[in-house]
C-alpha cells in the first residue's frame, strides 16, 4: 500500500509508493559514450590558455606557479553588482534591480574532469573556496542569501563540460529558505532544540537510511525524500551557516562528499544531479534553531501533472532500500 510520508524540516508530504516501486538496480542510468580524457579544449573559456575568454578574475588558488582552482564572474548573471537594493512599489507590484554576485568557481585544470576524478586535496580545496566567497560576500550588507550549486550532467542544467560550480550572493531570501527557517524557528520555540540536530540524532541512532558516516558529518536519505536518492550531509557539530565550518570539518565534508558522489556514480551509473548547500540567511548567521547542509539531487525521475498541481512528489524509490543500496557500493 502507499505511503504518506512528511518531512519534518520541510513540511512536504511525499507519496512512497510502494506499490509500484522499483528496485535500487532499477535507477540505473543507461550507459553513456565515455568522453575522451583531455586537458585542453581549445574552444573551452575556462581552460588553461584561455583565462582572457573569463570575466575578470576574483581570485584563484595556485600550485608550483600554475592555477588549480579560479572564481570568475559569470558571463551571464543571474544577477549583477550593477543596481541597488532598493524595492519599487506600485500597488501589489513590486519590483527591484537584479542586485547581486553571481559567480563561477572553475574547478580544475583539466577540461573534462569530475569530483571523483580529482584527489582528495583537490576536492577539499573547492570547498575551501566556496567557503572563501562565502565569507566574502557575507560582509556585503546588502547580501541576504548566499546559495552555493552544482549541476552535472545535461539534465540537471551542465552547459559547459569543464568542472565547475557556481555561487551567487542575492539581496532577498528565496521563500524556499526563508520558508525552511521559519519551520526551524517554530520547532525550536515549540520544542527547545533545533529541528536538525534532532533529525541526525535519530537518522544516526536508526542507521536505516544512513549512507556514509565520517568524522564530523553524517550522509543519509531522509525519511521522506522527494525523490529517487535524495541525499543530505549534516555536519554534526551544529553551525546555521557554512560560513562557520573548520579546516578539520572541511577536509571530512571532502572525504565524505566525493565518497557520496562516487557510490552513486558507481551504483546508478553516473547519474546527472544537482548539489547546493543550504545556509542559514546572513544576517541570521548565529541562530540556535538552523543548522546548514549539503543536498543532492539525482535527476532520475521526472516531475509530471500530480506534482505540478499538488506540490507534492511521488518517491517510486523507498528510503531505506535507496541507502541500503548505496551503503553496500564499493568504491
Amino acid at each position: 500500500m502507499p505511503e504518506l510520508r512528511q518531512n519534518i524540516i520541510t513540511r512536504d508530504w511525499v507519496v512512497i509508493a510502494r506499490e509500484r516501486a522499483l528496485r535500487p538496480d532499477q535507477f540505473v542510468c543507461a550507459a553513456q559514450p565515455e568522453l575522451k580524457k583531455h586537458d585542453v579544449e581549445k574552444n573551452c573559456p575556462f581552460c588553461p590558455g584561455n583565462e582572457a575568454m573569463a570575466e575578470e578574475e576574483i581570485f584563484r588558488m595556485e600550485e608550483k606557479n600554475r592555477w588549480t582552482l579560479r572564481l570568475v564572474p559569470n558571463k551571464f548573471p543571474a544577477v549583477t553588482p550593477a543596481g541597488n537594493v532598493e524595492r519599487n512599489m506600485n500597488g501589489i507590484y513590486r519590483s527591484m534591480d537584479a542586485f547581486g554576485y553571481h559567480d563561477v568557481l572553475i574547478e580544475h585544470r583539466k577540461h573534462n574532469y569530475t569530483l571523483i576524478d580529482m584527489s582528495h586535496a583537490e576536492m577539499n580545496s573547492i570547498l575551501d573556496a566556496y567557503r572563501r566567497r562565502y565569507r566574502m560576500l557575507k560582509k556585503d550588507k546588502r547580501i541576504e542569501s548566499i546559495i552555493i550549486f552544482r549541476n552535472h550532467g545535461k539534465s540537471a542544467g551542465t552547459s559547459l563540460v569543464h568542472p565547475h560550480s557556481q555561487i551567487v550572493g542575492m539581496p532577498v531570501v528565496p521563500h524556499q529558505l526563508r520558508i525552511r527557517t521559519d519551520i526551524a524557528r517554530s520547532y525550536f520555540d515549540d520544542n527547545g532544540q533545533c529541528v536538525f540536530c534532532k533529525t541526525l540524532q535519530e537518522e544516526l541512532s536508526s542507521g536505516e537510511r544512513l549512507v556514509l558516516e565520517t568524522k564530523h558529518f553524517a550522509a543519509f536519505i531522509p525519511y521522506a525524500a522527494l525523490s529517487a536518492f535524495h541525499l543530505w550531509i549534516f555536519p554534526k557539530r551544529h553551525m546555521a551557516s557554512f560560513g562557520e565550518v573548520d579546516k578539520d570539518e572541511l577536509d571530512d565534508l571532502a572525504l565524505n562528499l566525493q565518497t557520496v558522489l562516487k557510490k552513486l556514480h558507481k551504483g546508478l551509473n553516473n547519474p546527472d544531479y544537482n548539489y547546493t548547500i543550504r545556509s542559514i540567511p546572513v544576517h541570521e548567521y548565529n541562530s540556535e534553531y538552523f543548522h546548514w547542509y549539503l543536498s543532492i539531487i539525482p535527476r532520475l525521475t521526472t516531475a509530471a501533472g500530480f506534482e505540478l498541481g499538488s506540490g507534492m512528489f511521488i518517491n517510486t524509490a523507498i528510503p531505506e532500500d535507496s541507502a541500503k543500496f548505496l551503503r553496500e557500493v564499493e568504491i
